[in-house]
């Protein structure tokens, strides 16, 4: 049996895109406000990024250190609740079943959700090694930087001995850290641009206080092992052939928007992003169903995607007012 609701505005996924949604719409009596979340636990990427610099602040020109990613994920989590929205994890919208009506799943079984407005926010994702087409044997020891810090950060999990990291943009310096933390060697960061893309001082932390050589212009051709990771195969843009041994390789960066329920639901995707098309209202095509964060535009800080979650609630919060919607929504990204 599919238990059936009603709601004034559904949110899907709980990071701080959904969060900021949520506490806005809940704080200004938008009436009945629930966001799901497919984890375990809501706060989105942050929780489990266990470094400084969240919710940091700048005034008179100096800003502050901020907190770890899992404070202010929980930071994020009791002000939605406190502001009066339901936060339900371990809970997956399957589909559509109408315009504004979604299925979901959880322990508790199937239900029918439907919303006056519905807000998706189901944030972006690292491409995977299958994504990236990089050929060889399947062995363990394959992650992305997620799975590399979900596994060290939130279970405690025994990673490997020795790591190459491919990728050199600020994602990939914090899977670095990941990888000290869980007390893995690192043989060497691997990236197809010809230079870091992070700042000179973390690059050159890395480099020369840690001891990991950066091989620019380099890409991976092959992964080696069975049942585990023995070696990575690393070609230089010259053609040049090398072998690094490891047991751990971690994919960073080239994230895509998680459009997956977007699609199912008829919402265009914007071709440049792939992310749900909208216009400077965080309107998509499909009346009352709206998108923000991550969701549109892979990858921004959990800071900008939170405040741009304030505009998107100020946003609905009208929709659900005057019920107003564009005939035609010009997307703006």
């Amino acid at each position: 049996m599919r238990r059936e609701r009603t709601l004034d505005v559904l949110i899907v996924g709980a990071g701080p895109a959904g969060l900021t949604v949520a506490a806005g719409l809940a704080a200004a009596g938008a009436g009945r406000v629930e966001v799901l979340e497919r984890e375990e636990q809501a706060g989105g990427v942050p929780r489990h990024c266990d470094h400084g610099g969240f919710g940091a602040r700048t005034f008179a020109g100096f800003t502050g250190p901020g907190t770890s990613g899992p404070r202010y994920a929980r930071s994020l989590v009791d002000a939605a609740v406190r502001a009066g929205a339901t936060v339900r994890t371990g809970v997956t919208a399957t589909g559509w079943a109408g315009p504004r009506t979604l299925d979901t799943t959880s322990p508790e079984g199937l239900e029918r959700v439907t919303a006056r407005a519905i807000v998706l926010a189901t944030g972006a994702r690292e491409r995977p090694r299958s994504a990236r087409l990089v050929p060889g044997s399947r062995p363990a020891g394959v992650y992305t930087t997620g799975e590399l810090q979900q596994a060290v950060h939130l279970y405690g999990q025994r990673i490997g001995t020795r790591a190459v990291v491919v990728g050199a943009g600020p994602v990939a310096y914090a899977a670095l850290d990941t990888l000290r933390r869980a007390g893995v060697a690192v043989a060497a960061q691997v990236t197809a641009e010809p230079r870091h893309g992070t700042t000179p001082w973390r690059a050159a932390e890395a480099r020369l206080r840690h001891g990991v050589p950066l091989l620019t212009d380099t890409v991976v051709s092959e992964l080696a092992g069975r049942g585990r990771l023995s070696a990575v195969l690393v070609r230089h843009r010259t053609g040049r052939l090398a072998r690094l041994a490891c047991d751990t390789v971690v994919f960073t960066g080239d994230f895509v928007p998680d459009h997956e329920l977007a699609r199912r639901g008829g919402v265009p995707l914007a071709p440049g992003t792939r992310g749900p098309a909208i216009d400077a209202a965080f309107r998509t095509a499909v009346p009352g169903v709206f998108a923000a964060g991550n969701a549109t535009h892979a990858v921004r800080p959990a800071g900008a995607v939170a405040a741009e979650g304030r505009r998107a609630a100020a946003s609905v919060r009208r929709f659900l007012s005057s019920g107003e919607w564009p005939p035609a929504v010009r997307a703006a990204r």
